[in-house]
């Protein structure tokens, strides 16, 4: 049996998208070899430091492909996570035949709600849903 593919590094202007390192919770790094993609490891271009995971996922009983951010407290309300998501759905739209992208996002978490919006996301009617989560939507752009 051969070994799946690493995931690709993505490079934005300050940050690093990468292979998980066993010290950055080597669990995280399955979804890649289950379904080809999945979240990266973020770190800071200018130190290395760890600052989180962004990335795709799509468990059992997902509303679709999501796009989901989650950093280390000391990294938020730097755009970061703006930056790495954005990362994140290039390579989506430009490998993954999906037509749109999701992020559930925990009621009253404003900080998420913002980074969906600035990505361009649009908040699903909660009678859509069927989940207690507020469900934001990306429709794939016109090829």
């Amino acid at each position: 049996m051969t070994s799946p593919a690493p995931p690709p590094r993505l490079e934005t202007a300050r940050l690093l998208l990468g292979e998980w390192r066993e010290t950055d919770f080597a669990p995280h790094a399955g979804h890649w070899a289950l379904r080809g993609y999945g979240k990266w490891a973020v770190e800071r271009r200018d130190s290395g430091e760890w600052i989180g995971r962004v990335g795709l996922w799509n468990p059992p009983d997902w509303p679709g492909v999501e796009v989901g951010w989650t950093l280390v407290r000391a990294a938020w309300g730097q755009g970061y996570a703006t930056e790495a998501a954005t990362a994140a759905i290039g390579w989506a739209w430009a490998n993954l035949g999906c037509e749109r992208l999701v992020s559930l996002i925990e009621p009253g978490n404003a900080a998420s709600f913002r980074v969906a919006e600035r990505l361009g996301m649009q908040p699903l009617p909660e009678e859509l849903t069927g989940t207690d989560l507020v469900v934001y939507v990306l429709e794939r752009p016109p090829r």
